[in-house]
């Protein structure tokens, strides 16, 4: 075998086809795209577009809501955490939070927060420090003598904080709550009530 011998196998490269270089070639002219019309030109997507019909995608019901303000919250199950406190790479004595866990390799990244599933056997003794976590999980690290701070709750309290504050600026009082409801609205029912009677 020589060096000018070697070549690919057969059918291994496949000439690409060059359009519109003449009527021996089978494709020119028109170059394959028809005689006129939209499609014959360039820059055209048509897509899902009927002609004016309203579309396929349009007249398929559509189910759920999807909240643009929802928290994108990384899932982690217990089994997870204790495989890299089996292997070293997590420290069972210190504070586990979002950050030691991405540095772990458990999870890929952080996101809004992490969130901790209850699907696994805890055998060490943990404080995570996390989003929120699952009632399941919750009780695994607690019979293991763990414990779990859920900034979840923090936040929310905050925020009724702040809510409330802005109410007292403005001067209102917020409802009192009764077992059937705000009172305002419970006082409301007695007086249409009492105006039947």
């Amino acid at each position: 075998m020589k060096l000018n011998e070697i070549r690919d196998n057969e059918g291994a490269h496949k000439k690409r086809m060059r359009v519109g270089r003449g009527p021996g070639s089978g494709k020119g002219k028109t170059a394959g795209r028809g005689v006129k019309g939209q499609k014959s030109r360039s820059g055209v997507a048509i897509g899902g577009f009927e002609g004016g019909q309203m579309p396929l995608y349009m007249r398929m019901p559509k189910r759920g809501f999807n909240n643009a303000n929802a928290l994108k919250l990384a899932e982690v199950n217990l089994w997870r955490v204790q495989d890299a406190i089996d292997a070293g790479k997590l420290d069972a004595k210190a504070e586990i939070n979002g950050a030691a866990l991405v540095a772990a390799g458990v999870i890929r990244r952080v996101k809004d927060g992490v969130r901790v599933l209850g699907g696994g056997e805890l055998k060490a003794k943990l404080n995570l420090v996390v989003w929120s976590a699952s009632a399941g999980a919750i009780k695994s690290i607690e019979a293991a003598g763990g414990s779990v701070e859920q900034q979840r709750i923090a936040a929310e309290a905050k925020a009724a904080a702040r809510v409330a504050k802005r109410e007292a600026a403005k001067g209102k009082v917020p409802p009192a709550k009764t077992p059937l409801g705000d009172a305002n609205k419970v006082s409301a029912r007695a007086k249409r009530a009492a105006a039947k009677a």
